[in-house]
């Protein structure tokens, strides 16, 4: 019979960290891909050492930062790498220093305001994606502080997944009548996680040390998050662990074993799948279609 996850907040650090996230808050200096290794690394080590038999082979980020770049990066740890696609749901916000070429104009505050909205981008030539010119929306941008000697403006910037503030520096440059660069740039949430708690990779490794060394868990349960909370803001779709078992083995979710679907889900949208101690079972596509007896078309399997 297939295993079940029991109850997020009862999982012991090995189930932690096996499908767990780790809120991040990366340094200057090394690569996204290079923090993500450390830390599955690491985790790898240590469950050996404990004698554990879990395959941690994967760990991945929340969306690239640049090596320079600082602040918030979700690390996914084990299975929760299955639900990387959540993140291209969600916003992103930043906080960046524009570097003017010339003397603050008078109206930088009115001139930035006017790139709320949709924008146009084109990614920069050393991107991984196509230089197609795309779409992105600016949802809030505004000036927290100006700084007349240095000719540098702290921006504030809630985004779309995908914009590239670096870009967006330049056009603001252009706007302004002065030119100007992106400065120091820090990403201060990747919805759902944000700054308020965030923990450094030192944080993380001194967890596992008292794991291993003097056997506490606390510090570990404390930095690592069950990976449901990746799903904060997707829709939830509650099914009896009978059909979980049936999604483990690859069976879509059909409508008569549905227990509980948000109200505010429609045709098409991502949902997760949960039974009813609060696990996640999948992610998958809603089907409102009266027509079918399929309530949810799978996408990834988390069990």
């Amino acid at each position: 019979m297939t295993a079940l996850r029991g109850p997020p907040e009862e999982r012991s650090p090995a189930e932690l960290l096996t499908f767990g996230v780790v809120n991040l808050d990366k340094p200057p200096g090394p690569s996204s891909h290079q923090v993500s290794g450390w830390l599955r690394d690491a985790v790898a080590d240590t469950l050996a050492e404990r004698g554990i038999d879990a395959t941690i082979d994967q760990a991945a980020h929340a969306g690239t930062l640049d090596p320079k770049v600082t602040g918030c990066l979700p690390i996914m740890l084990g299975d929760a790498t299955r639900l990387a696609q959540v993140f291209l749901e969600g916003s992103k916000e930043y906080v960046a220093v524009l570097e003017c070429h010339g003397s603050l104009p008078a109206d930088a505050e009115s001139v930035v305001a006017e790139f709320e909205g949709p924008i146009y981008q084109k990614p920069p030539r050393k991107s991984a994606v196509a230089r197609r010119l795309r779409v992105r929306e600016i949802y809030d941008l505004e000036v927290l502080e100006r700084n007349e000697a240095d000719r540098q403006l702290l921006l504030r910037i809630r985004c779309e997944s995908g914009t590239y503030v670096r870009k967006l520096c330049h056009d603001l440059g252009l706007a302004l009548g002065t030119g100007g660069h992106m400065g120091h740039l820090r990403r201060t949430a990747t919805t759902p996680f944000d700054d308020r708690d965030l923990y450094s990779a030192y944080e993380f490794l001194d967890a596992l040390a008292f794991w291993l060394e003097d056997d506490d868990p606390e510090p570990l349960s404390e930095i690592v998050d069950p990976a449901e909370r990746i799903l904060e803001d997707i829709p939830r779709v509650v099914i009896p662990e009978s059909a979980a078992r049936e999604v483990a083995n690859g069976a879509p979710v059909y409508e008569p074993g549905v227990l509980e679907v948000d109200s505010d889900v429609g045709e098409g949208d991502l949902v997760a799948c949960y039974t009813p101690n609060g696990a996640a079972v999948c992610l998958g596509e809603f089907v409102a279609d009266e027509g079918r007896d399929v309530a949810v078309d799978l996408e990834r399997v988390l069990v």
